[in-house]
């Protein structure tokens, strides 16, 4: 069967929720912060990154939403298609989550790529975290708008992402107070056991 790698704290705990979800044939293979820079796991995956979906194959697929779009037309039911309602608009949101939200987070986690002085570097971190601001409240509003349990009105792979996001806020000076629809959305999530299980799969806790 096709093995996901994963790691704890990354964004590779959506494909891990969709697995769970879809009850999947995929093994779960979570290796330990640093390993991702090791010989072995860049044979399977050369930019030493996670998620990595390995094959029987050999064959590799990296990045989160190629990974969740195999896994919705391998394993999910008619509502994962592209072509429905719910599988454009769930498209629409990953785009958003992973190109937008998630390379914000760049600023913040890797703040020397872009910037060499400490003042720059101060200065990277705040205009990073104001455009964070932004994008959190367009996605607590959308949240809000679609009645507050699942991001897109009904359960769709774009709650995978969106609960990653609103577990790294805890990373940044931002509060996930200041969202409130965020806030009970992370809630309801953990009581999920989906995502109860991918999180015991990955070594992680709930935030609570």
């Amino acid at each position: 069967m096709p093995t996901l790698y994963t790691m704890p704290g990354t964004c590779s705990l959506s494909p891990n929720i969709a697995v769970a979800w879809l009850d999947a044939p995929v093994a779960i293979h979570n290796i330990p912060y640093g390993d991702q820079k090791k010989e072995y796991y860049l044979a399977i995956n050369p930019r030493g990154q996670v998620p990595a979906l390995r094959f029987e194959d050999g064959d590799v697929l990296t990045e989160v939403t190629a990974i969740l779009a195999w896994l919705g037309a391998t394993y999910g039911k008619e509502g994962y298609a592209p072509s429905s309602r719910l599988g454009r608009k769930e498209a629409e949101a990953l785009a958003y989550m992973s190109s937008e939200v998630h390379a914000t987070y760049g600023g913040h986690f890797n703040t020397p790529k872009f910037a060499e002085s400490a003042a720059a570097q101060d200065e990277v971190k705040r205009k990073t975290y104001e455009k964070l601001a932004d994008q959190y409240g367009r996605l607590n509003g959308i949240l809000s708008e679609n009645g507050g349990e699942w991001y897109l009105g009904q359960r769709s792979f774009a709650d995978t992402f969106l609960y990653v996001l609103t577990r790294w806020i805890e990373k940044t000076p931002l509060s996930i107070g200041n969202y409130p629809a965020l806030k009970a959305y992370r809630a309801h999530m953990e009581a999920d056991e989906g995502v109860k299980q991918a999180l015991a799969r990955q070594a992680m806790e709930p935030i609570g």
